[in-house]
């Protein structure tokens, strides 16, 4: 593994490359600034943590999956219309 590939300050972590489209990604952030996450990192580690951890939870991930593909074949849209689209709304 290159230097480049793990992070300057601790040995230990790896840097990882994730791609996912602009619409989920504008959820993704609203999500985790709503939950009060630090950041978006911070946000992506606790649900791969928590997927883990909680396997029986696996669903959610792979709907989440499903759900993206579906937007990647579909127009832009807005973060509200995959809200209402995939019921994602916490109030």
């Amino acid at each position: 593994m290159s230097k480049t590939d793990r992070s300057d300050s601790d040995p230990e972590i790896d840097r990882i490359n994730l791609r996912i489209s602009r619409p989920f990604l504008e959820v993704v952030d609203e999500t985790w600034r709503e939950r009060g996450f630090n950041s978006r990192s911070e946000f992506i580690r606790y649900a791969l943590r928590d997927s883990v951890n909680h396997p029986e939870g696996a669903g959610l991930w792979k709907d989440l999956a499903i759900s993206e593909a579906e937007l990647d074949d579909t127009d832009a849209v807005s973060s509200d219309e995959i809200r209402s689209e995939y019921g994602t709304n916490d109030e």
